[in-house]
């Protein structure tokens, strides 16, 4: 789960994190209101959305007066943010974020990821801050120092010297940024994050470092023992299917093809997308219904796929393990009639109690398609779409 700016940094002040005071608004009124109780004759305003470039895309405007402060507030609240990292939807900003300008003398970049390959948490930093990381990685990777840490979330001795020295950092300055780097490590660790990323980090010309702009995801996995966090959750930052499919614990992302899949494990859906595109059609989207799905969920799976406009036909692939095949076929049938489904829907499922399940489909007198096997389930989906029914 994505995190807002101001819910990033509202969580790194608690680790001791240096951070310029803000408020946060969302109308015009609140924004004079805020302006007023930081005692701000100028301010930085900021829209508050799950993506980055908003510098680039003019969600970042700087006042400079309390009359200025309410012009800005009102062009930047409401603001439709479009870019690659939002798609052609976009998102709006429905929030803001005020704070007091801030001096610069230098920017850095530090943050910290998963390394997968290393199966560890990851420190990353570069004294070239104020782009994105990838940018630093393609022109200057010597720039970049990525340095594995703990589970505990304890930077040693020796890997603090090492990061203040690449940094470029010396004296009182190296002390700050090496205790700034053991708080965004233990915040990273303590918040089950998978992403913290600080860009920029900035030293000012009293020589302080300051956090100006803070990125925070949170491992969906681990919001049974995170939930403060999971109140963070806005979503008004996804598309209302994506919203609605966490209401039922369904895992959905949309894409851009006209062949829905309803599958049951990630793996398997991935697989199922590859096969649809090896045989000449475009996945809708990515949907895990996940091991123990009821009547209910795979019905409100259905409901979420077809809100879709561009969905020509569904491809429902599901390996009964922990799932029951029979209950599979219920919600299939159940969904068929309540929604009143027109487009083609091609069934594969093995497993457990594999032939109820077929045969409750094949009583049911409704237009489904069963196959065998994926890769005919797939031909089918592709053909039905191609012909147009």
């Amino acid at each position: 789960m994505n995190l807002h700016e101001y819910q990033a940094k509202k969580i790194l002040k608690k680790f001791g994190v240096s951070i310029p005071e803000f408020g946060v608004a969302s109308s015009v009124e609140e924004a004079q209101n805020v302006a007023d109780n930081l005692g701000l004759a100028e301010a930085v305003l900021k829209i508050q959305v799950h993506a980055g470039g908003r510098g680039k895309a003019g969600g970042v405007k700087f006042a400079k007066s309390r009359e200025e402060i309410a012009s800005v507030a009102k062009a930047l609240i409401g603001m439709k943010m479009v870019n690659q990292q939002t798609g052609p939807a976009g998102v709006v900003a429905s929030l803001i974020l005020i704070s007091k300008p801030t001096d610069i003398a230098k920017e850095f970049y530090l943050g910290a990821v998963i390394d997968r390959d290393q199966a560890c948490p990851l420190l990353i930093a570069s004294p070239e801050g104020g782009m994105e990381i990838e940018v630093i990685a393609e022109k200057s990777p010597e720039k970049i120092l990525k340095m594995p840490f703990a589970f505990d979330g304890k930077l040693k001795p020796y890997q603090l010297l090492r990061l203040t020295k690449f940094m470029g950092w010396s004296g009182d300055l190296a002390k700050k940024g090496a205790q700034l780097a053991q708080a965004v490590a233990k915040c990273f660790i303590e918040t089950d994050a998978s992403l913290l990323e600080i860009n920029p980090l900035v030293q000012t010309p009293e020589n302080e470092i300051v956090v100006l702009d803070a990125k925070l995801s949170i491992d969906d996995n681990a919001f049974f023992r995170q939930a403060e966090l999971l109140s963070y959750y806005d979503p008004s930052q996804v598309s209302e299917q994506e919203a609605a499919a966490k209401e039922f614990d369904l895992a959905y992302i949309a894409m851009d093809g006209n062949i829905g899949c309803m599958v049951n494990g990630a793996g398997l859906a991935m697989a199922t997308m590859d096969i649809i595109k090896l045989y000449g059609g475009s996945p809708a989207n990515f949907l895990d219904v996940g091991g123990g799905a009821s009547k209910e969920k795979v019905s409100e799976g259905f409901r979420i796929i077809l809100s879709d406009p561009k969905v020509k036909a569904v491809l429902v692939n599901i390996f009964g393990g922990i799932m029951n095949c029979a209950t599979l076929a219920e919600g299939v049938i159940h969904a068929c009639k309540e929604q009143q489904i027109k487009i083609p829907i091609i069934v594969r499922m093995e497993g457990t109690n594999v032939e109820e399940g077929k045969r409750l489909l094949k009583e049911s007198h409704l237009k489904i398609i069963t196959a065998e096997d994926l890769k005919k389930a797939a031909e089918l989906a592709v053909d039905s779409v191609k012909r147009g029914h």
